[in-house]
């Protein structure tokens, strides 16, 4: 079925409330694109479904103006037999929903992760002068590549913004509307908090605070009721009961919520392994970003890496969370080995000021080049191209390679060196680094990989004023971790660094991102771009 004479769609992907969402393509630019069908109860009349066809095209034209990594773009909206059809980004995930039914709740780390992520969407959906209205697990989606979105804006939970219509059939999921709203259809900022509330505590304790055995059984609890005692949130638990009280105005606000999630993560018990000869220094950060566009945490049912002990300086100055990739400073070092296990510099190297084997972008100094005389190569490449594999690069940016098998993105005027397998790429005049070992080990535990690398530069003091936030392995991609921390460089900069070590078409790699911490919010598309765009040719 052609819809609009562009958009082929080919196989239903979820449906729900009012809308069937469909895989397409679009046929003009050649892409994959999500179609969501306006599909009105059979219940509801001529004038109810004018208005909410109304409504749904006003508010997906609003949503269509955000533009921000943790929330699904919309593309288009257009009319087919006279129905509405909004055209939208394809996230190849699972929802949140689907993440728990399946393998179970996550831990409250990973959720006070996922819950900066959705807020960081939701604060700018806000300030657009846009309410999401339908905030729950169904509606958050874990990419099959780690990014967290929130999707479905202006889907209306119930009908002309009420509670029951018709013959009593509630359109939306009642175990995740606000008090207010099922009591008189408000919808304000207050209550998409209190959804954020009931859906972040569904992700850690594996059903909802209100869920009961009918929808109205679910609504008269949520009038006489307080939300039912979370056993598994940790420290998340006042958070969570924070965003769920019953008057809007005593509510957490988005800026007291950002805060208390650092903190719950900031305040994880660590999992040993990673000595730390200096005294942990605060990476704060200066705006309500998001979590990391990468899957948050293994569920809690899997055994995974939990985040380091942070001392409690770092709750002082706001440990800094979140985000995709991350690299480190300039600091002397000398890449020595390939494999992915802690092993001595061969006999006859050069002795750098930190001869520590491994793949950081700490790494990535001048002193580590092949050749420390010869200078750096400015990008982009001759011929260099703007689109592989069907992936088109924004201007401003080109494809890196060197004819041994894969594509990186990188931004114009950038240096390139390069030491052994480790590519450097440095910003000119900044901070920001971004570098790919293409040396890994892809039998390698990724894991594993990931803290050996943590001890051993933290045991050479090549991070000064280590703060590790996370190593923790993405079960949502087929052999991968990330590695996320912050340091110092010499000149006393706070930086913001994140590895992610994966396997691809046999091959194992390290593609890393590191710019100051003040700048990391502002890069989250960028770190976006190159981990989804990057491309690993198949053996031959």
């Amino acid at each position: 079925m052609l819809i609009a004479g562009r958009y082929r769609l080919l196989e239903p992907v979820g449906a729900g409330g009012m809308g069937r969402v469909w895989l397409a393509r679009d046929e003009m630019l050649d892409r994959d694109v999500a179609v969501k069908e306006f599909v009105p109860p059979d219940w509801m009349s001529e004038e109810e479904q004018a208005r909410l066809r109304h409504r749904t095209l006003r508010e997906a034209r609003s949503a269509g103006r955000l533009n921000h990594p943790h929330v699904v773009r919309v593309y288009d909206v257009v009319h087919d037999d006279d129905l509405p059809w909004i055209v939208m980004e394809y996230v190849p995930s699972r929802s949140l929903h689907q993440v728990i039914h399946d393998d179970g709740p996550y831990s409250p780390v990973a959720t006070a992760r996922i819950g900066l992520a959705v807020l960081d969407a939701l604060s700018a959906a806000h300030r657009a002068g846009v309410l999401h209205r339908d905030v729950k697990p169904h509606n958050v989606l874990i990419g099959t590549d780690g990014r967290v979105v929130l999707t479905d804006f202006g889907l209306a939970t119930f009908v002309d913004d009420g509670a029951v219509t018709g013959d009593g059939n509630i359109v939306g999921s009642p175990q995740y509307v606000s008090p207010e709203r099922a009591r008189d259809g408000a919808s304000t900022v207050e209550s998409d908090l209190w959804s954020l509330g009931a859906t972040l505590y569904s992700a850690v304790e594996g059903r909802s605070p209100y869920q009961r055995s009918t929808a109205m059984a679910t609504l008269m609890a949520l009038a006489t009721e307080p939300p039912d005692p979370p056993e598994h949130a940790g420290l998340l638990g006042p958070v969570l009961l924070g965003l769920l009280r019953h008057d809007p105005a005593t509510r957490l606000t988005a800026s007291e919520l950002e805060r208390r999630l650092r903190m719950v993560i900031a305040a994880a018990p660590g999992a040993g392994g990673v000595p730390s000869p200096r005294k942990p220094r605060g990476v704060p950060r200066t705006s309500p970003a998001a979590a990391p566009p990468v899957s948050p945490e293994a569920p809690s049912r899997r055994p995974a890496f939990r985040p380091a002990e942070r001392r409690s300086i770092l709750m002082a100055t706001g440990l800094a969370l979140a985000a995709l990739l991350g690299g480190g400073a300039i600091v002397a070092g000398y890449l020595v080995q390939r494999s992915d296990t802690p092993g001595p510099t061969p006999s006859g190297s050069p002795p750098p000021a930190f001869a520590v084997a491994g793949f950081s972008p700490a790494l990535c100094s001048a002193g580590t080049s092949a050749d420390p005389s010869a200078p750096a190569v400015r990008m982009p490449q001759k011929g260099a191209a703007r689109g592989v594999s069907g992936w088109n690069l924004l201007s401003g940016w080109s494809y890196f390679s060197d004819g041994s098998g894969f594509h990186l993105a990188v931004p114009d005027g950038w240096r390139y060196r390069k030491s052994g397998s480790l590519y450097c790429f440095s910003e000119p005049g900044g901070h920001r680094v971004l570098s790919l070992d293409t040396g890994r080990n892809p039998s390698a535990d990724p894991v594993t990989a990931c803290r050996a690398e943590a001890s051993r530069l933290v045991k050479a003091g090549a991070l000064p004023g280590y703060a590790e936030i996370s190593i923790e392995s993405r079960p949502l991609l087929a052999k991968a971790a990330d590695w996320e921390y912050g340091f110092q460089d010499d000149d006393g900069a706070k930086l913001h660094a994140r590895t992610r070590w994966f396997t691809s078409n046999g091959r194992g790699y390290a593609l890393s991102w590191a710019t100051q911490e003040i700048d990391w919010t502002g890069d989250l598309a960028k770190i976006n771009m190159v981990v989804s765009t990057f491309y690993a040719e198949k053996r031959s």
